[in-house]
């Protein structure tokens, strides 16, 4: 566990508001151009889709704030004696 304070937890949730806030904008102002004929079924899964998406990198995102490291730490296993 961390016990000192790191640059990258508030820089990271103030960049992920932002990134999110930017990822909303052009979906609300772009989407429904391209949608707004469909049915409402089909416009549901779409924007279900899209809801969505933004979480696909936030794994990576918030390991990085934590570690400094896009992937996770690998996890070494403690070596028991045999018998």
């Amino acid at each position: 566990m961390r016990e000192t304070p790191t640059w990258r937890i508030p820089f990271g949730i103030i960049s992920l508001f932002i990134g999110i806030m930017i990822y909303a904008i052009v979906i609300a102002r772009y989407a429904p151009d391209l949608i707004g004929d469909w049915s409402g079924l089909a416009q549901t899964g779409v924007y279900v889709v899209l809801g969505l998406i933004w979480l696909l990198p936030l794994k990576r995102f918030l390991i990085w704030m934590e570690t400094g490291k896009w992937s996770a730490p690998s996890v070494q296993s403690a070596e028991r004696p045999d018998g």
